[in-house]
Order: structure tokens, then C-alpha cells, then sequence
């Protein structure tokens, strides 16, 4: 780091005054890094005007558009808080979530503002601003000024909602102070220059497109490109388009876009590196191989600071190093740290029982600023004066730490602890396979049976019998790790941040009308598809054994 380095985000902002250099292109318009600034201060100044007593919040209901970028730039100059509002989550859930958060603003469109006028989200129509309306561009430009800055490093810059894979979403409160922290960590660690071009195509309501993309491209002045949404299929034309440089992912995006045909020109394009987390190694060596560019596969969350050190020697499918010595795993129940991970020939951990624990920042509680009124899950994150994760991980005797799955992906097999990440990892190998969900159902006598959900491209043409050929191929996956119920989707249900929703696959267990099937768990997985009277026959069997049944 030097002493050059701002502290705030709207210090960033007005660094960018006077620098004619392309700051944010979309397919139809190019704004200079100077207009970017003058656009986000007459939305501050308008804001300003609109402001009412009370948490100075304003939501955002919309895609990756140009606007949306005005609004982050509008907030830090303002000293306002942008809340991320997910429009993927339930109608009722987006009402709850404004009123929650405190919203006295809401930026959307005509789109947005359909399915927000009927809900109870304590606003009148009057406090909603559509970016596609002509009275929105006439406000805007009637308040074009000088740009100033009224946030600091301890405003409230954003309120960002969790992706809820395994329960009830959270907004994270992240100031600007904080933000400006991640953007010069990520400058460093990742590399970011001037001269990249940067394709965002992960959603801005998010910590994924903020905290590694906006942000440090905001940092060197580098140029932001935008897509409304991913798609796999748009993906290489609009790399190609921009002339795109570097762009962040999560592993099922990346897997859908590895599911792309292969063509002999993929590697045509100007891409050299890509940031993102949860991709299967696989996914990430093929990717490598196809596009031509590196993928530095991460571990982060909206809440925490970061705790791995890249080393270019790290073995496939760990993280790094630990960042500092206060990053460790640790048993949960008595706060020591775990054994070292012995790992076999297939990357397999020998002793899960004493490796595989909580990661935790025994120094992070420092830079966790809190969920926005929730006191209890505060108390959650912050222990014994330590950051927990909720995240499982270990550290292998070489020293490198690796990601095990979230906190509930333990799964108590006959006894033994079972990671459902790891399993994910195998299915995930499988070509005809485009995303894998692992998690833990009851066993209708104990503990619980491992189900798998995969998303193909029409379930009607996946061969069960090589699919089961194929797990037995497997030198990895051990009898305890392999499904005992398999349901084939050609459509997962995920989050707004396209990671899978696995909460609610779980939910729903086995009680679904997509296909599933059911192997018995003796000799070679053969699955059976599991029909009307089976489903009976399993409620017959959680009734005998006086044990819950899935729902």
C-alpha cells in the first residue's frame, strides 16, 4: 500500500473529475470516467432533495444498467446507503425486504415498479423513481452541479442481502471506509491496471460485482462494462465486444458456460483473468484450457475481510495459504484448532472427524460491521472475539486451506461426518451434468441419507445406468458419499447471485414433481425412479421407525 490511497469511496469518485478515459460502457452508450462522476452527482443532488427523516436508505430494484452504477457512485457522495434489492426473491419477499431495510427511496423501473405497487412496502408511489420514465431523466438533469462529497469512510454505503443457500437472507452493512479497504486489497491481490476492461456480468445488488469488480476498477480507473444479466450463451460475444480484460463469476454460471458448445476460435478474445468463488476444479481447468485466460478461485462473503494469501503453488482445489495466523479452523465446540488434513492419492481427506472444522479470523471481528438489525445474528459471526465464518474448511499438512462447504453441509452418515461440497465436486464432473446440489435428508432409522439434485439439459435423455457407471468409476466417492436419492432437474432453483438454492431443495426433499430416484444402498448404485407407492412406502418406513419424515 502507499499513502496515496483514499479512505473513502467518494474521495475515489471525485479522483475520477477531468479523467476522459472510457469509465463505464453498456452495448448502447460509453460514458467517460469525468460523466460517470457528473451522472452520480446530480442523482446525489436529486436524492438530497427527496430525503426525508429517517435512515437516509435507498433501494435499488434493477439490472446490471448504467444507472445503477449512478446510484453506488450517487449514495457515496451523498452520504446515502444503497440497499440491493434482490428481484429474484418472492413478491411478498421484496415488500419485507424494503421495509425492513428502512427504504425511503426506491429506484427501479416500469418492470420494478409492477410488481412493487401492490405490496405493502410502507412507500407511496411518489417515493419510486424509474430510470425509464421521462420525468426521471428531466429531475436528473435539473440537477446536474458541482459534484461534493458528503459520505466519509464511516458512512453507511451499502446494505447488501446475503444469498440465502442454506437460510433466511441478511443485510450486511458495509461502509465506505470498508469498500475502500476491499478495492485496494483486491488491486493488489488480483492485479487490476488502469488499462483493463472489466465485464460485469454478476448482478450489482451483490458483494461479488461490487467488492471485485466496481470497486477496485473504480480504484485504478479501469473501464466497467455492463450486461443486464449472465448468459452463457452471450458471454464470449460480448468479451469479444468490449474487448474485456478480466470478469468475475460464481461456480454454477461458470458451469453453465462451460456446458456452451466448444468452438476452435474460444480462445480468441482479449481476456487474461477472472475472479469468482465455488467452481469445481474441473470447471475452472477446462475454462483455463478453452478461453485461454487464468481464474483465481477465491473464498470471501459481503461480511467478511480477507483470509487467504494466493500462492501459485497451492494444490488444485485449495484456496491458498491462510492470509495471517489468526485465520484457522477450528471444532466449534471447544475452540481448538483441528489436526491437519492428511490427504490420500484422490485428494480425499483421510481423518474428516478431526480436520474438518469452522474457519474462522480470530482478528476479524474488527472488520465485520454487523447485519443491519439483527442483533442475534451479529452475536452469531462474533465469539470469543473471533470472526466465525459459518463455512467449513481444513488446512492440509502442506499448510494450504481449503473450502469444505457452508456450516450445514455436514452430512451424519451411518455415523460418520460426510462433506456434501466434496460429493458436489464429483457429480460435478460428470459432461452431462451442469450444476450439482449435495445435501443431507433423514434416514427413515437415523442420522441422514445423502440426495443429490443435477440440472441437465432435458432430463428426459440422462441415462441413470451410466450416470450410476459413472459414480462407481469413481475413485473418490466413497458408498457413504454416494446418493441414495437423486432428483434430475433441468432447472435448479438459485439465488439472485445464480448460486444454487439448496435450502429449499432441501425443503422439499424427495416430495417434488421433478423426477427423482432412489438406489437402496446395497451392491452397485442402480437408481429406480420413485414413484406414487415408493413415496408411500418411505412415509410407511418414518412411521415405523417413529421418526420425522422430509415435510
Amino acid at each position: 500500500m502507499t499513502d496515496h490511497l483514499r479512505t473513502d469511496i467518494a474521495t475515489m469518485l471525485l479522483d475520477r473529475l477531468g479523467d476522459d478515459r472510457p469509465g463505464l460502457l453498456s452495448r448502447t452508450a460509453t460514458w467517460t470516467w469525468d460523466e460517470v462522476v457528473l451522472e452520480s452527482a446530480a442523482r446525489a443532488a436529486l436524492a438530497r432533495d427527496l430525503r426525508r427523516d429517517g435512515p437516509f436508505h435507498i433501494g435499488v430494484l434493477l439490472e446490471n444498467v448504467p444507472d445503477f452504477v449512478f446510484w453506488l457512485g450517487a449514495a457515496a457522495l451523498a452520504g446515502a446507503t444503497v440497499v440491493g434489492i434482490n428481484p429474484t426473491r418472492g413478491t411478498e419477499q421484496l415488500g419485507a425486504d424494503i421495509r425492513y431495510t428502512d427504504c425511503q427511496l426506491i429506484v427501479t423501473d416500469s418492470a420494478g415498479l409492477a410488481r412493487l405497487r401492490d405490496l405493502d412496502t410502507g412507500l407511496s408511489l411518489d417515493r419510486f423513481l424509474l430510470v425509464d420514465d421521462p420525468e426521471y431523466g428531466r429531475a436528473v438533469r435539473e440537477h446536474r452541479c458541482e459534484p461534493e462529497a458528503v459520505g466519509g469512510p464511516d458512512s453507511l454505503l451499502l446494505l447488501l442481502f446475503t444469498s440465502g443457500t442454506t437460510g433466511m437472507s441478511k443485510a450486511v452493512k458495509c461502509s465506505q471506509g470498508r469498500l475502500t479497504r476491499v478495492a485496494y486489497a483486491a488491486v493488489e491481490k488480483f492485479g487490476h491496471i488502469r488499462e483493463d476492461v472489466e465485464y460485469c456480468c454478476m448482478p450489482l445488488f451483490h458483494g461479488n460485482a461490487i467488492m471485485a469488480l466496481w470497486s477496485p476498477a473504480l480504484a485504478v480507473g479501469a473501464t466497467v462494462c455492463l450486461t443486464p444479466k449472465f448468459s452463457a450463451s452471450q458471454f464470449l460475444p460480448d468479451i469479444r465486444y468490449y474487448g474485456a480484460t478480466f470478469f468475475t463469476y460464481v461456480g454454477k454460471a461458470l458451469g453453465y458456460l462451460m456446458a456452451t458448445p466448444e468452438t476452435p476460435d474460444d480462445a480468441d478474445n482479449r481476456l487474461t483473468r477472472g475472479f469468482g468463488t465455488e467452481a469445481s476444479t474441473a470447471d475452472q481447468a477446462e475454462f483455463r484450457r478453452r478461453f485461454g485466460a487464468e481464474l483465481f478461485e477465491g473464498y470471501g462473503s459481503s461480511e467478511g475481510s480477507g483470509m487467504v494469501a494466493l500462492d501459485p503453488h497451492s494444490p488444485p482445489g485449495a484456496l491458498g495459504r491462510p492470509a495471517h495466523a489468526g485465520v484457522a479452523v477450528v471444532h466449534p465446540d471447544t475452540l481448538t484448532e483441528c489436526l491437519r488434513a492428511e490427504l490420500d492419492e484422490y485428494g480425499r481427506v483421510r481423518n474428516p472427524d478431526e480436520a474438518i472444522g469452522e474457519m474462522v479470523d480470530k482478528a476479524g471481528a474488527l472488520s465485520f460491521e454487523g447485519y443491519y438489525k439483527n442483533d442475534v445474528a451479529d452475536a452469531e459471526r462474533i465469539r470469543n472475539g473471533w470472526y466465525w465464518t459459518g463455512d467449513l474448511g481444513y488446512i492440509d499438512t502442506g499448510g494450504f486451506l481449503y473450502f469444505a462447504g457452508r456450516k450445514g453441509d455436514w452430512i451424519r452418515v451411518d455415523g460418520e461426518n460426510t462433506s456434501a461440497l466434496m460429493i458436489e465436486r464429483v457429480l460435478r464432473r460428470h459432461p452431462a451434468v451442469i450444476a450439482a446440489a449435495v445435501y443431507g435428508v433423514p434416514d427413515p432409522r437415523s442420522g441422514d441419507q445423502v440426495m443429490a439434485a443435477v440440472e441437465v439439459a432435458d432430463p428426459a435423455l440422462f441415462d441413470l445406468r451410466e450416470f450410476a457407471e459413472f459414480l462407481c468409476a469413481q475413485d473418490d466417492l466413497g458408498t457413504k458419499g454416494t446418493p441414495r436419492l437423486l432428483r434430475v432437474s433441468a432447472n435448479l432453483p438459485v439465488t439472485g447471485s445464480n448460486k444454487v438454492l439448496k435450502r429449499q431443495l432441501q425443503e422439499q426433499g424427495w416430495r417434488t414433481d421433478e423426477a427423482v430416484y432412489r438406489w437402496s444402498g446395497r451392491g452397485a448404485p442402480e437408481y429406480a425412479a420413485l414413484t406414487e407407492p415408493g413415496r408411500s412406502a418411505l412415509e410407511a418406513e418414518f412411521a415405523a421407525h417413529d421418526r420425522q419424515r422430509l415435510l
